[in-house]
Parts: structure tokens; sequence; C-alpha cells
């Protein structure tokens, strides 16, 4: 929800924070890992100086950068004013599935952390990052964030997503580059979230790897990149898979 402030009483300051609807054209680009690169033309639905909310075809996981290129009105930069196009970079802070349109689209929103990324990203695009100030000019700055952070004064839309214990038949597929299937098996989820999965294999497949995963009981097939993988206790391997294009429809389980 939007505040709205008295004219009379807004300082400068806040006219700069208080984001405003502008519907420009833009582009937004991330990395799934350090070669697979995306890209998505979008418009905007609100802008401040300092973070911007749009909407996406694909989910993205808090925490995780993207970068941002618009014609940004010059009198809300905090750096390259006279360039045409303003590439900035951000963290996301959430992203909200939209249930108002037969196309599924995802609300984003981020904070502008600067012109350039944190090293780390460099040789990790899929680190997820936590805010921890604002400088003084203005831009958010990152820290790489904890593994199990305390969500408890987090809103609910804009927690990690939690994983359940509920074992779902799947299909995994290994997938290459151009979407062709290498290899695949039946199998079953040790856990699920609508982000992600812990599922039992047979096969050998490295992290890294792109698999198509397919529910036909739910009517879902979605892209995944695996991002771990361990030997169960029961010495059945597992793979943790990260989902990248859609989020998985939790709301037709039972939990």
């Amino acid at each position: 929800m939007q505040t709205t402030l008295d004219p009379k009483t807004e300082t400068d300051e806040s006219r700069r924070i208080n984001r405003i609807a502008l519907t420009l054209p833009m582009r937004v680009e991330g990395k799934d890992d350090r070669t697979a690169k995306w890209d998505e033309i979008t418009r905007l639905k609100d802008i401040s100086p300092f973070g911007a909310g749009f909407t996406l075809k694909r989910p993205i996981k808090r925490g995780r950068l993207v970068q941002l290129t618009l014609p940004m009105p010059r009198r809300m930069r905090c750096f390259d004013y006279v360039e045409p196009q303003y590439r900035v970079w951000a963290i996301v802070r959430r992203c909200i599935t939209l249930r108002n349109s037969d196309i599924e689209s995802y609300f984003i929103g981020v904070a502008f952390i600067g012109k350039i990324p944190p090293n780390s990203y460099f040789d990790n695009p899929a680190q997820l990052y936590e805010i921890s100030h604002r400088a003084e000019e203005g831009l958010w700055q990152i820290k790489n964030a904890q593994e199990n952070p305390d969500e408890t004064n987090v809103p609910k839309e804009d927690r990690r997503h939690s994983r359940y214990g509920i074992p779902v038949n799947l299909t995994i597929e290994v997938i290459d580059i151009n979407g062709n299937v290498l290899k695949g098996e039946p199998t079953v989820s040790e856990n699920i979230s609508l982000g992600g999965a812990s599922v039992f294999t047979s096969l050998t497949v490295e992290i890294g790897s792109y698999i198509k995963v397919t529910s036909s009981q739910y009517d879902v097939s979605i892209k995944a990149i695996v991002r771990g993988k361990r030997m169960g206790p029961d010495g059945i391997p597992r793979l943790h898979i990260e989902f990248i294009d859609h989020l998985f429809p939790l709301e037709g389980i039972e939990l």
C-alpha cells in the first residue's frame, strides 16, 4: 500500500523515496548460473530512485540480483545522469504470483544497489543476498544472505519458500541447452516447495545441470536447475533442484 503525504509537510527526502506510478518500458536481465543468461522486456509499475516494481513471466527468488535497463528520468537517478539508458543492479525483495490473468505472471519488487554487482556475483550468480543498510547517497548496500534467516517479522508473501515433506510423483528429464532430453526417470519428491524440491534419483547428474520436472497429477512442467546433490542415510541419492521458470502449484496439495 502506497502512503500519500501532505504536500505541506513532505520533505525532499520523502519525495525521493516514495514510488510513483510510471509505465516505462524496461529490460530485466539475470543469470541462473555463470553461463545461462535470460532477459525479458516488460514495463514498470512504479519506481523511486531506490527501487521499482514490475511484472515478469518468470519467478525470481527473494535475494537474487538482476540488472535493469530503462530510460529513467534524470532527476530520479543516482548516477549516469547523461546516459540515454539507466542501467542499475537491484536485489529482489518480493515475488508474488498474480492470479488475475490467464497468463502466469509475477509481480517483482526490487531495491537498487548500484552500478555494479559485488564480486561474489560473478563467481556465483545464484548467490542470495540481503540488505544490510542504505548508503548516504540512498542506494542499498547488501551482504550474503544467511542460510536459515529469522523471518518472523517478514510478511508471509516475502519469506523464503517453506518446504513440505510431501511425496509427489514426478518425472525428471535431463535436458541440454536446446531443451533436448538426454535421459530421464520417474521419481518422487522427498520434500517440495513453491520454488524447489529434493527428489530421489538413480541418474548421474552434475550440479548446474538443467532438468525438466513434470507432474501429470498437477498438470505442470517446469524447468529447473540442479543446485546440489547428496547421499541420504538410506543410501539413495537426492538432487536439490530450483524451479526457474514457474512455481510449483502447491495450492493443489493438501498441506
